[in-house]
């Protein structure tokens, strides 16, 4: 009786939300804003491997940061121009700002790569789990499939730089 009326509330209340409202997967630890997750690094893990030979890069960056707002240009035409990659974009920015200031600056970028929010302070645990050698400087890169693996922690010159990465990463 109680797994039914647990059952019956969470469809209740998951039902009387709006599209704009933020939504909490307890379970997940992750919140939807706005159709931009924000997950606890517990919940974005699993986003940093594959059991496929499809490339991915995932892009540690932050608005404040000057090196990666020059990046994601590069990352942008990258994405266009390759249709057999997926990029994620992992923001560092707060939470309260993804109405405000994320979503608009994306706007304004013409950024339509897939964006989530990593909003976990314990820095130094994850951090050293993606990768013991990285300072946690941003921006941070990471290029793979399912066979190859590298890691980047600078920002990438121009579109030749991005590619030479790629194809020396999926290579190997």
């Amino acid at each position: 009786m109680q797994k039914y009326l647990l059952i019956l509330l969470t469809s209740t209340i998951l039902f009387s939300f709006s599209k704009d409202t933020t939504i909490m997967d307890v379970k997940e630890k992750t919140v939807t804003i706005n159709d931009i997750p924000v997950y606890n690094f517990e919940s974005l893990e699993p986003l940093l491997y594959t059991d496929s030979n499809k490339i991915h890069i995932v892009n540690f960056w932050a608005m404040w940061c000057a090196p990666c707002i020059k990046e994601l240009p590069i990352l942008k035409e990258f994405e266009k121009n390759n249709s057999n990659v997926e990029i994620t974009l992992v923001s560092l920015d707060f939470p309260e700002d993804i109405e405000t200031r994320l979503k608009p600056f994306l706007e304004r970028k013409g950024i339509t790569s897939k964006v989530v929010l990593l909003d976990d302070p314990d820095q130094n645990s994850w951090i050293n789990k993606i990768d013991p050698n990285w300072s946690g400087a941003i921006p941070f890169t990471i290029i793979f499939n399912n066979e190859n693996r590298t890691f980047h922690e600078r920002a990438f010159n121009d579109i030749k730089d991005l590619e030479n990465e790629v194809y020396n990463t999926i290579n190997k």
